[in-house]
């Protein structure tokens, strides 16, 4: 009972230091963002006059309105897609097991281990050679492809996991292939699909290499890769950069606060299956 109670506190105090740990920055941020314009903060003192105007002008400056849009346009071209594509091939990976699947998968797992510096100058090199530099596609079309290795990595480790008898008796009820995946698999499948498209907005959204590498135009680009011309702009001003990064932040706290019983019941059901 004692080594009970004294693991329990300990996980307790442990919890409590990772959430300091987690919340810290994002408290520094704001309180940062709170102070005059053009000063540079120490720690975390709070200011005495705070300036709740810093957030209307860093979303002026910065013509978030734009980036915002933007942002919004390039998640509708990759999400979808890469769920789309991600789940019908993690079906056939990992329930139908077509031949050659094996093989197959481990190429997709060795692309997990292909990081975005490593073939960011060969993906510019294409992209140009394309004729789509500084527009959208230029984001989108490589993030499909880069996201596309976990994508089906996720919906496979779903998909293995179902009873080959559910299958077997919708076959027998008549069920094609196709009648199979949409009406048997997908709604037993939607709180992976689900999950999937949380990880993958919150990838898109923040992405910041592509976006700064192959879109000159920072309207063009998403809210994160607009980072770095807000900062190249204020980069002596760090109450209006802060509050520029927590306005880039919120939509993505926003959507995981929203959806993390999803997330959360995803990662439950592969534990209890696994």
């Amino acid at each position: 009972m004692i080594s009970s109670r004294r693991e329990a506190w300990i996980g307790r105090l442990l919890l409590v230091v990772m959430m300091a740990v987690t919340l810290l920055p994002f408290l520094s941020l704001f309180v940062t963002a709170l102070h005059p314009s053009g000063t540079y903060p120490a720690g975390l003192a709070w200011p005495g006059d705070p300036q709740w105007g810093n957030f209307l002008r860093a979303f002026e400056a910065a013509n978030m309105g734009a980036l915002l849009w933007s942002s919004v346009l390039i998640v509708l071209g990759v999400v979808p897609i890469s769920i789309l594509l991600g789940t019908m091939a993690g079906f056939a990976i990992g329930h139908l097991r077509v031949i050659g699947s094996r093989v197959v998968f481990l190429l997709f797992v060795l692309g997990l281990t292909l990081p975005f510096e490593g073939i960011i100058t060969p993906l510019y090199y294409q992209v140009r050679d394309l004729g789509l530099l500084n527009t959208r596609w230029a984001i989108i079309l490589p993030l499909i492809g880069l996201f596309m290795p976990f994508s089906v990595f996720w919906m496979r480790a779903h998909f293995v996991n179902m009873p080959a008898e559910l299958s077997e008796s919708a076959r027998m009820d008549g069920a094609n292939v196709w009648q199979l995946f949409r009406r048997i698999h997908i709604p037993l499948a939607m709180p992976a699909i689900s999950s999937l498209g949380i990880l993958l907005f919150l990838w898109t959204w923040n992405q910041f290499l592509l976006a700064i590498v192959l879109v000159d135009d920072p309207t063009k680009r998403t809210m994160s890769g607009a980072l770095g011309a807000f900062q190249g702009q204020w980069g002596t001003d760090i109450p209006l950069l802060c509050a520029g990064s927590l306005l880039i932040l919120t939509p993505t706290l926003a959507i995981f606060l929203i959806f993390q019983r999803h997330f959360v019941k995803a990662l439950l059901q592969g534990s209890l299956k696994g």
